[in-house]
């Protein structure tokens, strides 16, 4: 019988007898037995070993666990929504470089790694910016409440000379000269409400409270002074409230614009310019004498207005250009009636001031994550007044432009501050404006 695992050597001659045959056998079993105890107890120690990896390789991923987490690599991959790619036992936990390799490549005899995490929503909302005019570039997002209470101080002031006689030789003038100077200064606190109905769509109500204070100096008309009178007139009170809607149209993107509209309405809360009582004793008949100015200030322009407009954003990084474009309508009013010192109700009428058709554009420049500054035009064609269809004596198309300044420094993802330098550019527009607003999310 032949031993299928240790043939017999050429040099061992097969045995003879039946004796002989069966020490053979058993000689060659327990030689077997013995080979396979030596490999059962080599296989023991060889399991014994790999338990120990094992057991090392789990100490050392909870060891690698725990690095992630102090020094934050979770969090920054889902943020990024990016995965690292196991590599192996000795693999990296650093990002690895763009363009080493494909992102659905895998290492030989391993199957593709899954990615972790999810990727975070598409901001649609328009890039923020410093903001210059009345319209935020910014929508509110859904479900957000943002109070912003703003502070703006305005000064202006306009000289005016009228003559009044005839002149006989050029530079020799038989008459009276009428020469006026007014300085104007008007500061408004305001607080306004925005909430964010949808990621496209909020709606602001804005209160005013205006503070406005004016003097005007002058020399009064067919008398012989030669000395400056001053009248000083002033008045405070609540502004006229503003409602407005506004609504992101398109998506946009990078390379690709934004585009909002909106649509304001302002009612007459305010104390309107024919209301307050004007200083006519004497002067407004015939011009004799007197000062034909309003004793308070008023704080509101007296007419409900209608203003339609779209905003668009561009944004090219690190710049994004924006601009605006609206027309302001104002309301005729009718029985209108004004209050003279001493002389009662004077009625005036039918009164229709003129539209204002406003333009502006400018860019925005991010600084770093925290600052950006804004620089910007505005200019607003301004009709003419008429009352009882004709055209008031005086009244005449105007063009109002603002070269504006600002800058936007954001202390957290909740507070942010605002500030604006608007400088007229024309004669008509206010000298200087300044504006600060303290945007708030909650």
């Amino acid at each position: 019988m032949a031993n299928a695992q240790d043939p017999p050597s050429p040099e061992v001659l097969p045995p003879t007898s039946s004796g002989e045959l069966s020490t053979v056998i058993r000689q060659s079993m327990r030689e077997q037995d013995a080979r396979i105890a030596a490999m059962r107890a080599q296989l023991a120690v060889q399991n014994a070993q790999i338990e120990a990896m094992k057991r090392e390789l789990a100490s050392q991923q909870a060891d690698y666990r725990a690095l992630r987490r102090a020094v934050g690599l979770d969090t920054l991959e889902q943020q990024r929504a990016g995965n690292i790619r196991a590599g192996g036992p000795g693999a990296s936990a650093l990002p690895m470089p763009a363009g080493e390799v494909p992102a659905d490549a895998a290492p030989a005899g391993q199957t593709p790694v899954r990615t972790v995490g999810q990727a975070p929503e598409r901001d649609q909302r328009p890039p923020a910016v410093a903001p210059i005019f009345n319209q935020p570039g910014v929508l509110t997002p859904r479900g957000k409440l943002v109070v912003e209470p703003s502070y703006q101080f305005g000064y202006s002031s306009a000289e005016r000379v009228a003559l009044i006689g005839y002149t006989v030789i050029p530079a020799i003038l038989i008459g009276l000269i009428d020469a006026r100077q007014v300085k104007t200064t008007t500061q408004t606190g305001a607080v306004a409400l925005r909430y964010g109905l949808s990621n496209r769509l909020e709606m602001e109500l804005r209160i005013p409270y205006v503070y406005g204070h004016t003097d005007t100096i002058s020399r009064e008309i067919f008398t012989g002074s030669a000395t400056d009178k001053v009248f000083t007139s002033s008045g405070h009170g609540i502004g006229d409230v503003e409602a407005t809607a506004r609504y992101q149209i398109n998506d946009g993107g990078a390379d690709k614009p934004y585009y909002i509209g909106w649509l304001r309405f302002k009612s007459r809360t305010g104390r309107d310019p024919f209301e307050v009582t004007i200083d006519c004793v004497n002067r407004c008949v015939q011009n004799a004498t007197g000062t034909g100015l309003p004793l308070q200030l008023p704080t509101g322009s007296g007419f409900y207005s209608l203003q339609p407009g779209v905003t668009w954003l561009y944004p090219s990084d690190p710049v994004v250009f924006f601009g605006n474009l609206s027309y302001l309508h104002n309301f005729p009013r009718h029985n209108v009636s004004r209050t003279v010192l001493l002389g009662g109700k004077e009625p005036l009428g039918t009164v229709r001031v003129g539209d204002i058709a406003d333009v502006s554009i400018g860019m925005g420049l991010a600084l770093n994550d925290k600052a950006s500054i804004s620089i910007g035009y505005d200019q607003s064609f301004i009709g003419i007044t008429k009352q009882n269809g004709k055209t008031v004596p005086g009244s005449a198309k105007s063009v109002l432009g603002t070269l504006l300044l600002g800058g936007s420094y954001r202390f957290n993802d909740k507070r942010t501050m605002n500030f604006t330098l608007g400088v007229g550019v024309t004669r008509d527009t206010p000298d200087a404006t300044v504006t600060v607003r303290v945007p708030m999310m909650y």
